[in-house]
Formats: C-alpha cells, sequence, structure tokens
C-alpha cells in the first residue's frame, strides 16, 4: 500500500544508493543524500510524514532540448497503456540520473526477467495495469530482502500494519512482505482502492508514496485532480517519485538506446513450485538436491529462519530451480518420510542462514551495550515489529528497559488500525475484510449505536 523509488544520488556510499560520477550542474544543482529504501507510513490512507527522501529534490530540472526532448517524448508516448508517461523537464532529469548508473540499471535488467512475471500476474488478477510494476524499482531495485531505515520491507516496502492490514502473515517464522507474490498482491490491492478513491493512476501512484490524505490536502488547495497540477502541493519527495516512476519505465524499455547491457541474474529464472507440509530447512533441501543455499534464499526469501514450516493444514510453497526427475526423487523422500533427520552442513552460507532460537521469548530485558537492532537479530524478528509492539517511537534501547520480542495474543492485544471509510462502505463489507472482526465488534470500540457510515470517517478495527 504505500512508495517509492530505490534510487539515490549521491557521491556517499550508502546501502542502496544510486552511485553517479558525472552529473550536469545544470541538470542538478544539489544533490540529497538519499536512503534508498522508500517508508510506508502505517494505515492507508494516511501515509503522511514520509521518513526519508529517496530521490534527489531536483528544483533546477535540465532544460529541454527540442530534438532530444521530441524524440524522448515520442518514446515514451509509445509506451503509453492505461497509465499517462508524461514527459517534462522533471522526467528528463531523473532519466539522465538513472541512464548514468549503467551498471545498476543493467543488474535490475536482470532481476527484472524473473520478478516482472510475478508482478504482471499479480496486477492482471486485481485488474491494474501492469505499467505498475516499475514501481518496485523505485521501491526496492526489486531486492526482497531490502529494508528500510525504518523497517520497511520487501520488494514493495511494506511497514508492519500496513502489511497485517492488507493480508500479509509475519511471525516468528515468516516474513510475506519479502514474499514477491504475496507483496505483489498486496501492492494491487492498496493501488486499487487508491485509484478508486482519485480516479487517477498518476495520483494513486503519488499515495503509495506519501498517502492519500497528503493526496487529498493537494488536490484541494489546487483546485485539480491531477499529478502536475498539484505537484507543488505535495512533499518534496513525491514530487520527485512520480516523475522517477515515469523515467524508469522508459529506461527498462529503452535501455538499449543507451548503452546499458542486462546482467543476467545469478539465480534461476525457471522454477517449479512445491507446497510442503512439515517442517524443513532450506539448508536441508539444498542439501538433497545439491543446490545453493544462497539461490533457495533469494527463492524464497518470507522465511526469516530459513526453515519452512509447513503443516498439513496449512502447506507452506517452495520455490526451487527446476531439477531433473531423479533429483524429484529425493526431495519426494526428504519431504515425505518422516523419519528422516534434518541434514545440517558446516558450510551454510553465513550471510544467508540464520541460526535463531526455536522459541522466541515474550519479553526481554536490555543489556548495557544492545540496540534494537541487537535485540532485532538475536531473536530473528523485525526491528520494526519491536518498535510496534512496544509502542516506541525512535531506535533507542534503554538499559533495563523490558521489551516485548515476540507478537501479542489475542487476548493481550489492546492495539487497533485505523480504517477510512470509503464510498459505498458498510460496516458488513468492512467487517468481512477482516479476520475475526463482526459488525458488533467494530460498533462496541468506536462507539457507533447506528449502522450508517459517512465517507471520510475513520474507524478504528
Amino acid at each position: 500500500m504505500k512508495r517509492l523509488l530505490f534510487l539515490a544520488v549521491c557521491f556517499l556510499s550508502i546501502q542502496f544508493v544510486w552511485a553517479s560520477s558525472s552529473f550536469n550542474s545544470a541538470t542538478i544543482t544539489k544533490l540529497q543524500t538519499v536512503q534508498s529504501n522508500f517508508n510506508f507510513l502505517q494505515n492507508y490512507p494516511d501515509r503522511e510524514n514520509p521518513d526519508t527522501i529517496i530521490v534527489p529534490d531536483i528544483s533546477h530540472p535540465v532544460a529541454l532540448s527540442y530534438q532530444s526532448g521530441g524524440i524522448f517524448k515520442h518514446r515514451l508516448d509509445s509506451l503509453k497503456k492505461d497509465i499517462p508517461l508524461d514527459y517534462n523537464e522533471y522526467v528528463q532529469s531523473y532519466i539522465d540520473i538513472f541512464i548514468h548508473n549503467r551498471d545498476e540499471m543493467g543488474h535490475v535488467l536482470g532481476l527484472s526477467k524473473y520478478y516482472f512475471p510475478i508482478y504482471e500476474k499479480a496486477f492482471h488478477d486485481a485488474g491494474i495495469p501492469d505499467e505498475i510494476k516499475y514501481l518496485s524499482i523505485v521501491e526496492s531495485k526489486l531486492d526482497p530482502y531490502a529494508v528500510s531505515r525504518v523497517g520497511a520491507t520487501g520488494p514493495w516496502q511494506f511497514m508492519f500494519t500496513t502489511a497485517k492490514l492488507y493480508g500479509l502473515n509475519i511471525d516468528d517464522y515468516v516474513d510475506d512482505r519479502r514474499d514477491p507474490i504475496q507483496a505483489s498482491y498486496a501492492a494491487a490491492a492498496y493501488l486499487k482502492d487508491a485509484y478508486q478513491e482519485f480516479g487517477d493512476w498518476l495520483l494513486a501512484i503519488a499515495s503509495y508514496n506519501c498517502g492519500a490524505s497528503n493526496v487529498e490536502r493537494a488536490v484541494k488547495k489546487a483546485g485539480a485532480n491531477d499529478f502536475w497540477s498539484i505537484r507543488q502541493y505535495l512533499p518534496v519527495e513525491t514530487r520527485g517519485y512520480v516523475p522517477a516512476f515515469i523515467a524508469v519505465a522508459y529506461v527498462m524499455n529503452f535501455y538499449n538506446k543507451h548503452n546499458i547491457v542486462l546482467q543476467p541474474c545469478n539465480f534461476s529464472l525457471k522454477t517449479d513450485t512445491v507446497l510442503v507440509n512439515k517442517s524443513i530447512s532450506l539448508n536441508t533441501i539444498g542439501q538433497v538436491l545439491n543446490l545453493n543455499i544462497k539461490e533457495l534464499a533469494i527463492l524464497n526469501p518470507a522465511y526469516k529462519r530459513q526453515i519452512i514450516n509447513g503443516t498439513n493444514a496449512a502447506p507452506r510453497r517452495l520455490v526451487i530451480p527446476q531439477i531433473n526427475n531423479e533429483r524429484y526423487s529425493a526431495l519426494y523422500e526428504a519431504l515425505n518420510n518422516p523419519d528422516a533427520p534434518e541434514k545440517t552442513s558446516q558450510h551454510a552460507d553465513a550471510g544467508y542462514y540464520e541460526s535463531k532460537p526455536e522459541k522466541t521469548p515474550s519479553f526481554h530485558t536490555v543489556k548495557h551495550g544492545e540496540t534494537l537492532r541487537d535485540i532485532a537479530d538475536d531473536f530473528g524478528i523485525e526491528l520494526q515489529d519491536i518498535k510496534v509492539w512496544n509502542h516506541l517511537h525512535s531506535n533507542k534501547a534503554i538499559v533495563g528497559q523490558r521489551l516485548r520480542i515476540s507478537e501479542p495474543s489475542n487476548k493481550l492485544r489492546h492495539n487497533y488500525m485505523t480504517y477510512k471509510v470509503k464510498s459505498g462502505d458498510t460496516l458488513p463489507n468492512i467487517a468481512a475484510r477482516f479476520e475475526g472482526v463482526s459488525v458488533e465488534k467494530i460498533k462496541s470500540l468506536n462507539g457507533l449505536k447506528k449502522d450508517r457510515l459517512q465517507p471520510g470517517m475513520k474507524i478504528k478495527i
């Protein structure tokens, strides 16, 4: 449900930042140090106060050349389907930035061969334009392990609460925000909601970055309902977010016009999916099939401990490179023999395999020298989860502080999420969207005596 680009232009080495060595001063007069992962605010549609700027603030865009500008405009026009890919000096400025980062774009092009078919299916099923797939490049550079400074996670950069709102599972073993399939369906649902509210795809994309409330205010101030008319009233990063999206769409289609070479990704593009109804580690599967644990980890990024915790009632998905029938027999034996012991390897890749406690305690007392990040890493949980469960607003850990480090049970949970009523909503159809929620519970939590709802009102779920 919300946010933008991973491209950073700066001369410092920061994780996920686009490095560029030659920028024309007329194109960009001031480059800001920006973080690659965009932050999702917590509840659709209220994504106010974005945490970081992930695209440069181009206050003085490049002056357009009549001849070259006509070529770029013609190329963008040829790509237009459902989303207007407008061409102007802001879009050109971001195109200039991206085509200077040939290696980065070449790497992303290679990854797109695997991830884009996944996105396209999710968007087709949701009935939204598949051009929105380019937004994930802006968000994460197609990295399922991408994590922003505030904990936005996965290829579509979901925060904990927003992910829960759109049906993504996050627990001690699984983080569906990292799953490109699950996360793409959630992103599609958010963007579809946003489009239904604004009736314009560029405004829906803008709201993915800054939240619907900021877009609503900008629309009222401008007295208009299109992105370029309201742009000046949006947060700075959102002003660049949409033109950056258009620029990425251009580069991904016309990269060969700018000496950008596709770099094949280092994992198999042809895969098979197996449903697993037992608990088994990726390490064991890797040994049985003689596969690299790194490849299995990148194909199955949702498993936080690299353990597939499937059951008969709820089997889990395992993605593997296509293999021959002989190796399938070995896999079948490993998955169906209840007496087969778990294999361990002394050579498991330390960068991917995490040895975590099998059962996370409910609480942890902060020791001297510990940070929230240390605690999250030690227990195999997300930093943002700790902050949400303990109502923390910073990353500071106080010595002696007792922190909850596992998700509260329903009996202990007293927090709620906020939902903004849209035109046509009723209490029954809102309740049907959320597991364990009833009309009576919503009315009780919100002090409602009648069933009538007004568009725009906010209710607790």
